[in-house]
C-alpha cells in the first residue's frame, strides 16, 4: 500500500468521526500525525507493506475503532 493512501484513508475516517487528524512534526525518517492527540507517525516509504500498514492503522483504534480499516 502507498504512503499517501495509508495517510488518505486515516484522514477520511478521521474526518467522519470528527476526529482531528493533523500534522504534528516532521522527524528525520518519520512524519509524525496526531490523532485527537495520538501521536501516528509514519515512515516516509514510497510502498509500505501490507502488515505494516495495518500496524499504522491499529495505532488509530483508540479513536477509529476497533478494525476501522477493514469497513
Amino acid at each position: 500500500m502507498k504512503r499517501r493512501e495509508v495517510i488518505k484513508k486515516i484522514a477520511a475516517r478521521a474526518r467522519k468521526h470528527g476526529a482531528e487528524w493533523s500534522l504534528a512534526r516532521e522527524g528525520a525518517n518519520h512524519t509524525v500525525y496526531t490523532l485527537n492527540g495520538v501521536l501516528v507517525p509514519i515512515p516516509r516509504h514510497t510502498e509500505l507493506g501490507e502488515v505494516f500498514a495495518v500496524d499504522i492503522f491499529k495505532e488509530c483504534e483508540g479513536v477509529l475503532g476497533k478494525g476501522w480499516w477493514k469497513q
